[in-house]
């Protein structure tokens, strides 16, 4: 959510804000909000995650914070549940769990997570995209607005999708790394629906910490279906950016993770477990 601010400042107060957005070459409203969040101590620009993405790989479904710790941290983000019990969706300061069939119900808030990446939202560019044909013309499409390879940036796409497929992990069984849970995840999709994807773009080189590339959920406007973007098409979406400067993780303090060996580099496990069968991504 969103408030327009007008008011009275001294002139001294604007030729330094002016100033400020020269230097920068950020928007009038990215300053101030970057120095408001300063003075009040409010996370801004921040990526905050449980845990990492390699120990997801090799299995560690324990949760180790809940949805109500996720809040204090942002109002947008993405990640799962104890045990991969369905995909999470922080949207607008409400947790959401899809499951099987895609069918989302609103978390607890001592609802469990083991990963999980939040931030609070607020972008800086806004752009149209038309006719998107498939999750990689997508990429593409969001590919020309990222400034860098090397910064993190928090998605927002709003619109009606023609077509979307969408899949959700279900419970993992005992002793089960991510590829073997998600052999038997939910996929399904949705079409002429009205939604919001969720997510990040990470860094090639944050990939034993986070999910590198494209992570997005779906949360249908009703928010009754949701879950991880796999393929999609629509005539018309409109996108939002949001630049992040800053990355923070909780170290989780399970016995689970302390005893674990993490020095594998997840990638190719990763690309298997989050991409489904992704048909139309060619």
């Amino acid at each position: 959510m969103f408030r327009h601010l007008n008011c009275r400042i001294s002139q001294s107060l604007w030729s330094e804000l002016q100033a400020e957005v020269d230097r920068t070459g950020h928007s009038l409203s990215h300053v101030v909000q970057e120095k408001l969040s300063a003075a009040y101590d409010v996370e801004h620009h921040t990526i905050f995650q449980v845990s990492t993405s390699t120990a997801v790989t090799k299995g560690l479904f324990k949760g180790c914070a809940t949805a109500a710790d996720l809040k204090t941290h942002g109002d947008f983000g993405l990640g799962t549940f104890e045990d991969l019990d369905g995909e999470l969706i922080l949207f607008e300061g409400h947790a959401y769990q899809a499951r099987d069939a895609g069918i989302v119900e609103e978390a607890p808030d001592n609802t469990l997570t083991p990963f999980a990446t939040v931030t609070r939202f607020t972008p800086e560019h806004e752009i149209e995209l038309e006719r998107v044909q498939s999750q990689a013309h997508l990429e593409t499409l969001l590919d020309n607005q990222r400034p860098s390879e090397n910064t993190f940036v928090g998605i927002r796409i709003d619109g009606v999708f023609d077509r979307i497929e969408l899949r959700a992990a279900c419970k993992a069984n005992p002793g089960e790394d991510l590829v073997a849970a998600t052999g038997h995840q939910s996929e399904f999709a949705f079409e002429n629906i009205e939604g919001t994807l969720v997510g990040f773009w990470a860094p090639i080189y944050a990939r034993t910490l986070t999910i590198s590339g494209y992570h997005l959920h779906f949360i249908s406007k009703d928010r009754s279906k949701g879950g991880h973007l796999i393929g999609v098409k629509a005539s018309h979406l409109k996108a939002q950016l949001h630049l992040e400067t800053d990355f923070h993780f909780a170290v989780p303090e399970t016995e689970q993770f302390l005893e674990a060996d993490l020095r594998d580099d997840p990638s190719a496990d990763l690309s298997v477990a989050e991409h489904g069968h992704a048909s139309d991504r060619e």
